[in-house]
C-alpha cells in the first residue's frame, strides 16, 4: 500500500460513537472498505449505508450472503469475508481488540498487519490495543474518544423486579430461553438476539424491543460487539461463558464490553447481574465503570502466506509460529483440524496433487461448520463437496437441491428450526462461493429464499414462545396513559386494543384464565379500564330489558339470559326479599345501583303477579278478629299450612269467618290448608326459593317435576320441605295435597273401624299399585293388613259387573240391551270361560286349571288414636248410633261384610260426647244449597 496512507487507532470504551465516525470517514472518499465482526452487525451497518447512499453503489459481503452492485463504491464485510487488492481510498477494522480472541483472533491480527487504505487506515476498538497497535504498526496515530454517558453498577436484582428497557445477557441457548420464558410470564415477553440467528430473525427480533412491544431482550454476548439499541439496563445472568473447550470466568473488558450497550447516545446506563450470578467484586465494577483494564499483551497470528505444493507443505505453513514477542501462535482453528483429517483420506490425498488443487481443498476446509453436530460430520461433509468441485468443476444441481430440499420447511418447534438455520447456512455459503455451482445467481436466490422462510418461521415461534403480545401491548398502552379501546361481542368476549383478554359474564370481567401472576394483574388492570364505557352501556340495556329476559334459579340466583348477574336474600318478610348484584367494583356506583334496582322491580313484579291471591288476602282489610289472624298465618306460611298446625285455630274459627277466608281461594282440607292456585309449578318454584331464603338455608332444594301426583320422599330434606313443594310424606312417596284431599274424601264414605279396602278409583287418582297404595296409606296413619284370597274369574267378575249394572231393570230387559248391542260378541257364560281358559293355556302364564288363583288384598283400619281434625271426620258419617258392634263380620274369603242377608252397611262412627248445637249453614259454601237439602229431606 502507498507509504503515504493515513493510519489512525480510534480507541476507547463502548458508546464513544467510533463505528459511526468510521463509516462518516469512509463515506468522505470515493471507494472504502468496513470490516465488521458479527454478519449482524454488517447488515446493520449496510443499511444505515444504504439509506444514505442508495442500494446500486454499497456492496454487503459475509459469508451467507453477498450483494455486489456492479458501480460498487462501498464495501460492507464481516472482517473474514473481506476482499483483498480492491486498492480502496479507505479501510476500516471495527472492534480490533479480537486480535486477542482465541478462535479469531488470527484473522482480526492479519487485518492489523496486512489491510490498508490507499488514503487512510482506521483500527477501532478498546484502548487495550494501544500498546500492540503502537508497536506492530509504528506509524499509527491515536485517537482516544469518551464515552457519551456514564456507567453506573446497580448491583443485583430479580428478573421479577427488573426495569424496562432491559437486556439480560445469558451465554448459553438454554440460558437465553429459560430467562426469555420467565420474562414472558412475569413481564409479558421479551425479544431474543443470538449470533446463531440469521440477519433476518435478529432484526425481527429487535424490532418487537425498539418499537416498545417488549420492554425487555435477552441475548447472548453478541450484543457486546457494536449492535446498537435502545438499552437502560444489562444484567448479566452469568459470569462465566464455555469458550470452545472450557468453563471460564469473563474477564472485566469482556463484562465492560457487553455492559456497555446500556446507555445510548448521551442516556446513562445501568450493570448488574441477576439471577445464580454472584455480585461482582467491588474493584471489577469500578474498572468497568472507569473504563481501566488489563493492556492486551499477545495479539492471536497465523501465517498468511500459504505455500500450496502440496497438502503437508500447506498445514506446515499454517503452523509456523510467529517471531515477534506480541504475537502468539494461534490454537489450531477448525479449518486446520479439517485439513488434517482429510489429509488421512487416500482419496482427498490423491485428488489434492498439484497447487490448484490443494488451494481448492484449503476453500473447502474454510466452510464454517454452522452445523456443530461434530467434527467428524463436518469433515465428512466437506469430503463430498470437494470431490464434487474437483471432479466436476462444481457440485451437482440435484445434490443441492437434495441437500435443500431436505431443509425447506417450516414446522416443528424453535430447536428444529434453529437447526434447519444452521444447515442453511452451509448451503449458502457455497453458493456465494465463486465459480462452485453452475448457476450462481439461481442458488443464492435459493438459499436465501429457504434461509428467509425459516428465519421467519424461527421468529413466529420465539415471539409465540416468549411474548405475550395481548399483555405487552396493555402495558405499553397502560405506561402511555391513553384511553383503551374495548370491544365486546355478542358472546361476551372482550377484546382491548384488538387482544382477547377475557370474557364479560353480566357485569363481571372474567379474565382470561391462561394469564397468571404478573399478566393476569396487567390483563385485569387494562381490561377493567377499556371496559368503563361498556359496563354503562350495558347496565343501560339491562334497565330496560323486559322480564322475559331475566329469572331466577332454583338457588336463588337472578340470571340476565346466561350470566348470574346477583342473588336474592332474606328481607323483612318471606315475600319482600332483598337482592345482591354482581358488579364488578370498578364498574362504578352507578352501575351497581341501577342493576340492583332492576333487579329488585324483576323479583317484585314476580312475586306480585305468582302470588296474587295471597297478597290480596294480606290487603283484605274486611277481614278481622280470628279471621285476620289466620290470614296472617297464611300469607306467613305462603299459602300452604298443615292443618295439624293450626288445627285449634280452623276449630274457632265461625262460619262468617271460614267464608270471608273462602273467598279468597282457601280449602280447608282434611290434611292441608292451602290455596289452590298456588300449587301450580310456578308459585311452587318461587315459594320453594323464598322459603329457603326466609329460614336461612345454605343450600336450597329443588321442586319436585311438575305434573307429578306423587313423587318420592326427598332424604335428608329441610323440615317443611314437601309442605312447600305442596306435598305431603307418605310412607317412601310423597302425595301432592290437592290429590290427597280427594283421596280423603273417598275415604270419608268407607268404614275405617271395621276396614275397608282400596276402590279403583283412589289407585286411579294416586297412580299406584296396590303396595305403594298400602304403604301411602301407612304414611297417612292407617293400618294395612295384607291377606290372600282366590282370585274370581275374569268372566266371573265381567258377569258380576254387569249384574251390578243392571241391578234395576228386569233381567229380560238386560238380555235384551246386550244382544242388540253387541251380539256378535256375546256368548253363553260357559262358552265365555271355555275361551278364557283357552286364552290363558296359549299365554301359558296362567297357573293349571286345578289349581285356583291366588290374589292380594289390603284391609285398612284407622291406626291413630283419633284427634281433631285428624283421621276420617265425623260431621260426614252416615248411621250414627250407639252401642253397635265395632268392625262387621267377615266373610270366608276375609272380606268384610255386612247384617247377614240384609245390605253392607256404611262407614259408622261412635262417639260418647253430647250432640252439639249444629252451627247455620255458610251460605257462602258452595255446597250450601245441598247441605240445605239433605237437611230438609231428614
Amino acid at each position: 500500500m502507498s507509504g503515504s496512507s493515513r493510519i489512525v487507532a480510534v480507541l476507547g470504551p463502548t458508546n464513544t460513537g467510533k463505528t459511526h465516525y468510521a463509516v462518516e470517514r469512509m463515506l468522505g472518499y470515493r471507494t472504502g472498505v468496513i470490516g465488521l465482526p458479527l454478519r449482524l452487525l454488517a447488515r446493520e451497518v449496510y443499511d444505515k449505508i444504504v439509506a444514505i447512499r442508495g442500494p446500486s453503489v454499497v456492496a454487503l459481503v459475509t459469508g451467507e450472503e453477498r450483494i455486489v452492485p456492479p458501480r460498487t463504491q462501498y464495501w460492507v464485510c464481516t472482517v473474514e469475508a473481506m476482499p483483498e487488492g480492491l486498492g480502496a481510498d479507505f479501510v476500516a477494522i471495527d472492534e480490533i481488540q479480537l486480535c486477542a480472541d482465541p478462535e479469531r483472533g488470527h484473522v482480526f491480527t492479519d487485518r492489523l498487519l496486512r489491510a490498508r487504505g490507499t488514503h487512510e487506515t482506521l483500527f477501532l476498538g478498546a484502548d487495550t490495543m494501544r500498546g500492540p497497535i503502537a508497536a506492530l504498526v509504528p506509524e499509527a496515530q491515536f485517537v482516544r474518544r469518551e464515552r457519551m454517558s456514564q456507567l453506573v453498577y446497580s448491583g443485583s436484582k430479580k428478573i421479577s423486579r427488573m426495569p424496562p428497557r432491559s437486556a439480560i445477557v445469558g451465554f448459553s441457548v438454554e440460558n437465553v430461553y429459560a430467562i426469555a420464558e420467565l420474562l414472558r410470564r412475569q413481564k409479558g415477553g421479551a425479544a431474543v438476539v443470538m449470533g446463531a440467528l440469521s440477519p433476518r430473525t435478529r432484526n425481527a427480533q429487535v424490532e418487537l424491543y425498539q418499537n416498545g412491544e417488549v420492554d425487555y431482550l435477552v441475548a447472548t454476548d453478541a450484543i457486546g460487539m457494536g449492535l446498537n439499541l435502545d438499552v437502560n439496563h444489562v444484567a448479566f445472568s452469568s459470569l462465566t461463558k464455555f469458550d470452545g473447550r472450557r468453563m471460564r470466568p469473563l474477564a472485566p473488558n469482556e463484562l465492560a464490553q457487553i455492559a456497555g450497550r446500556a446507555g445510548r447516545g448521551m442516556s446513562d446506563g445501568t450493570f448488574g447481574v441477576t439471577g445464580e450470578a454472584p455480585p461482582l467484586d467491588e474493584g471489577v465494577a469500578q474498572a468497568i465503570m472507569d473504563s481501566r483494564f488489563t493492556p492486551v499483551k499477545k495479539l492471536n497470528w497465523r501465517n498468511a502466506a500459504l505455500r500450496f505444493g502440496s497438502i503437508d507443505a500447506l498445514i506446515d505453513s499454517l503452523e509456523v509460529s510467529p517471531n515477534d514477542e506480541h504475537l502468539t501462535k494461534a490454537r489450531s482453528a477448525d479449518d486446520l483440524n479439517v485439513l488434517k483429517s482429510l489429509a488421512q483420506v487416500a482419496e482427498v490425498a490423491a485428488r489434492a496433487s498439484d497447487p490448484q488443487s490443494v488451494r481448492l481443498l484449503w476453500d473447502v476446509c474454510r466452510i464454517p461448520d454452522f452445523r456443530g453436530i461434530s467434527h467428524a460430520e463436518h469433515a465428512n461433509l466437506l469430503e463430498v463437496i470437494y470431490g464434487h468441485l474437483h471432479q466436476s468443476g462444481s457440485i451437482p444441481d440435484d445434490f443441492m437441491m437434495r441437500q435443500i430440499r431436505r431443509i425447506d420447511r417450516t414446522d416443528g418447534d424453535i430447536d428444529a428450526l434453529s437447526k434447519r438455520l444452521a444447515y442453511i447456512r452451509t448451503w449458502t455459503y457455497v453458493a456465494q462461493r465463486n465459480g462452485w455451482v453452475r448457476d450462481e445467481s439461481h442458488w443464492r436466490a435459493v438459499t436465501r429464499a429457504v434461509e428467509d422462510r425459516v428465519s421467519d418461521a424461527l421468529h413466529n415461534r420465539l415471539t409465540q414462545r416468549f411474548v405475550d403480545r395481548r399483555t405487552s401491548v396493555l402495558l405499553r398502552r397502560l405506561k402511555q396513559k391513553e384511553a383503551l379501546l374495548a370491544e365486546v361481542n355478542d358472546k361476551g368476549e372482550v377484546t382491548v386494543e384488538g387482544e382477547f383478554v377475557g370474557r364479560l359474564e353480566g357485569f363481571r370481567f372474567i379474565p382470561d384464565k391462561s394469564a397468571q401472576g404478573t399478566e393476569a394483574k396487567a390483563l385485569k388492570s387494562a381490561s377493567l379500564q377499556a371496559l368503563a364505557p361498556q359496563f354503562h352501556l350495558r347496565a343501560d340495556r339491562f334497565y330496560n330489558a323486559p322480564d322475559t329476559e331475566i329469572d331466577f334459579t332454583d338457588q336463588g340466583g337472578l340470571m340476565w339470559g346466561e350470566y348470574a348477574i346477583g342473588k336474592l336474600v332474606a328481607g323483612s318478610e318471606p315475600l319482600k326479599p332483598m337482592v345482591e348484584v354482581f358488579v364488578d367494583e370498578s364498574a362504578g356506583p352507578d352501575v351497581e345501583q341501577k342493576v340492583q334496582r332492576r333487579l329488585q322491580h324483576f323479583i317484585d313484579r314476580k312475586i306480585a303477579a305468582l302470588f296474587e291471591p295471597l297478597l290480596n288476602l294480606s290487603r283484605d282489610e274486611e277481614l278481622s278478629g280470628l279471621a285476620k289472624g289466620f290470614a296472617f298465618r297464611m300469607v306467613e306460611a305462603l299459602g300452604v299450612l298443615p292443618r295439624a298446625q293450626v288445627a285449634q285455630d280452623v276449630k274457632d274459627l265461625d262460619q262468617d269467618a271460614r267464608g270471608a277466608l273462602r273467598k279468597h281461594g282457601i280449602r280447608f282440607g282434611q290434611f292441608t290448608i292451602f290455596m289452590p292456585l298456588l300449587l301450580k309449578p310456578a308459585p311452587t318454584r318461587l315459594r320453594l326459593v323464598l322459603w329457603a331464603l326466609s329460614s336461612g338455608l345454605q343450600e336450597f332444594p329443588e321442586a319436585p317435576p311438575p305434573g307429578l301426583v306423587t313423587v318420592p320422599v326427598a332424604k335428608d330434606a329441610p323440615k317443611g320441605y314437601d309442605t312447600m313443594c305442596g306435598y305431603r310424606d307418605a310412607g317412601d312417596r310423597s302425595i301432592r295435597i290437592d290429590m290427597l284431599e280427594r283421596l280423603a274424601d273417598m275415604l270419608r264414605a268407607e268404614d275405617s273401624r271395621g276396614g275397608f279396602e282400596a276402590k279403583p278409583d283412589m289407585l286411579s287418582i294416586t297412580g299406584m299399585t296396590l303396595d305403594q297404595f298400602a304403604d301411602l296409606m301407612r304414611g297417612l296413619g292407617y293400618n294395612a293388613e295384607r291377606g290372600e284370597r282366590e282370585k274370581v274369574k275374569p268372566v266371573a267378575a265381567e258377569q258380576l259387573e254387569e249384574q251390578s249394572s243392571v241391578e234395576e231393570t228386569p233381567a229380560s230387559e238386560a238380555e235384551t240391551e246386550l244382544l242388540e248391542a253387541a251380539p256378535e260378541e256375546t256368548a253363553a257364560p260357559a262358552e265365555a270361560i271355555a275361551e278364557a281358559t283357552e286364552s290363558t293355556e296359549a299365554t301359558a302364564e296362567a297357573p293349571a286349571a286345578d289349581e285356583p288363583e291366588v290374589e292380594v288384598f289390603y284391609t285398612f283400619t284407622w291406626g291413630r288414636q283419633r284427634q281433631a281434625n285428624r283421621g276420617p271426620r265425623r260431621e260426614h258419617r252416615q248411621g250414627q248410633g250407639k252401642g253397635k258392634p265395632r268392625g262387621k263380620p267377615q266373610d270366608g274369603r276375609g272380606k268384610p261384610q255386612g247384617k247377614k242377608g240384609g245390605k253392607p252397611q256404611g262407614a259408622k262412627t261412635f262417639s260418647s260426647r253430647p250432640l252439639k248445637k249444629e252451627k247455620a249453614i255458610d251460605p257462602d259454601n258452595p255446597f250450601a244449597a245441598a247441605l240445605m237439602g239433605l237437611k230438609d229431606g231428614n
